[in-house]
């Protein structure tokens, strides 16, 4: 295997990185649309919506990325690694799971990461508001960077960030949009009349 890296690193001039981290990846067809899932040997690293908003985070390499050495990740296609990832969420579709059990591979700032784990203590079924999260993290007048952390939210649906609405109660800001985030909502049965409309 060195002996290709080497080969190909002469052949491209030496921009293929000596240790390039390696995630699995597949495409799932949900009922809300494809989702991109991505994991690594410690968990699912990414789940991403196949259609986001323009601007969305994404983790998937902009082909113009891979003609430099700032990204050190390759994917592999391997559904059989994430197939507990794809069982549990057909479940969560079909409406027979509300928790997911799979190790998830958070990464992101201690900010973000406090952010994602109070989104993931939300209950199924519950909402809370932006101001909620922030006061859960310790930061009561941080709802905005609240809000930022997530829209840096890696992993869609299990870290249900879909369960955060404004303090007024209505729906705002969701990556896969907010007919995903209300249709999310209404298969958790968290819908409110204000919710709904």
């Amino acid at each position: 295997m060195s002996r290709v890296l080497s080969c190909m690193r002469r052949r491209l001039g030496a921009k293929i990185p000596d240790s390039m981290e390696v995630l699995y990846s597949t495409t799932f067809a949900s009922p809300i649309g494809p989702l991109f899932l991505a994991g690594s040997k410690q968990g699912l690293v990414a789940l991403e919506f196949d259609a986001r908003l323009p601007g969305q985070q994404t983790i998937r390499p902009n082909p113009r990325d891979l003609r430099s050495e700032s990204k050190a990740v390759r994917f592999d296609d391997a559904p059989s690694q994430l197939s507990a990832c794809i069982e549990q969420l057909q479940e969560y579709f079909a409406g027979d799971r509300r928790e997911f059990t799979f190790p998830l591979d958070l990464r992101g700032t201690e900010f973000q990461l406090a952010c994602w784990r109070a989104l993931l203590a939300i209950p199924y079924g519950e909402t809370r508001t932006y101001a909620d999260i922030a006061r859960a993290v310790g930061r009561p007048q941080g709802f905005r960077a609240v809000g930022m952390a997530n829209n840096r939210n890696p992993i869609a649906i299990v870290v249900p960030c879909h369960r955060v609405i404004a303090s007024d109660g209505t729906l705002c800001g969701y990556g896969g949009g907010l007919d995903i985030k209300r249709r999310l909502l209404q298969l958790e049965g968290a819908l409110s009349g204000t919710l709904a409309a």
